[in-house]
């Protein structure tokens, strides 16, 4: 359910305000992380819709918060969590099919499958560190594992675990890492490619 209401005591040097509700009732807390629209900040007195939610302590807050004078979204930050999970699940669904048919080695499945795990994992512990304010995963650290094949397992964390979704700037790099890991998979599936890998492996069994 979306609510509507006016920006209230805005304090753009430390990121937050109060939304005042419409046609009133108590005042919710709104922090900048929380607007869809990144590239404009508030100034006061704005008129927004928005969702709610409570913080640790129970206290309303309002998220996904829109200005009334910009277009509505066409996709909510619901149905795109959605899309990415099935994306990233039918990727992975590909691979293995491929798999079975014999087109890839187990140990490229494998590889995903691992680095997938591995990947959902570091989303999890930087979120607690994060929200705990102790040692923070690298950013570089987290775009390497979606390099080498963990990019399903990323893309799910991001969305689950609401991690590093809206970083515009880590977005764009995290989904070159996932073009970058496509086409090195479209290249295995290429003569030159099926050679490369039957030369590894046979490298590896001696």
């Amino acid at each position: 359910m979306r609510y509507k209401g006016k920006i209230d005591s805005w304090k753009d040097d430390r990121g937050f305000g109060f939304i005042a509700p419409k046609p009133g009732g108590h005042k919710v807390f709104v922090h900048i992380s929380s607007f869809l629209n990144r590239k404009r900040r508030p100034a006061g007195n704005e008129i927004v819709s928005y969702a709610l939610k409570t913080d640790a302590k129970g206290r309303p807050q309002a998220v996904s918060v829109e200005f009334s004078d910009e277009p509505v979204s066409i996709v909510s930050p619901a149905s795109w969590s959605k899309a990415a999970l099935i994306f990233a699940a039918a990727f992975v669904s590909f691979v293995a099919s491929a798999t079975l048919i014999g087109r890839l080695p187990l140990a490229v499945l494998g590889i995903y499958l691992v680095t997938s795990v591995i990947a959902f994992i570091a989303y999890a512990l930087d979120k607690s560190a994060a929200k705990n304010d102790k040692w923070r995963t690298p950013e570089s650290t987290l775009h390497l594992f979606a390099a080498v094949g963990g990019w399903p397992g990323a893309l799910a964390a991001q969305r689950l675990l609401r991690h590093k979704s809206k970083k515009q700037s880590f977005q764009i790099v995290f989904w070159g890492t996932v073009v970058l890991n496509c086409c090195v998979l479209g290249y295995l599936f290429t003569p030159s490619g099926a050679e490369l890998i039957r030369s590894v492996l046979s490298r590896i069994c001696g």
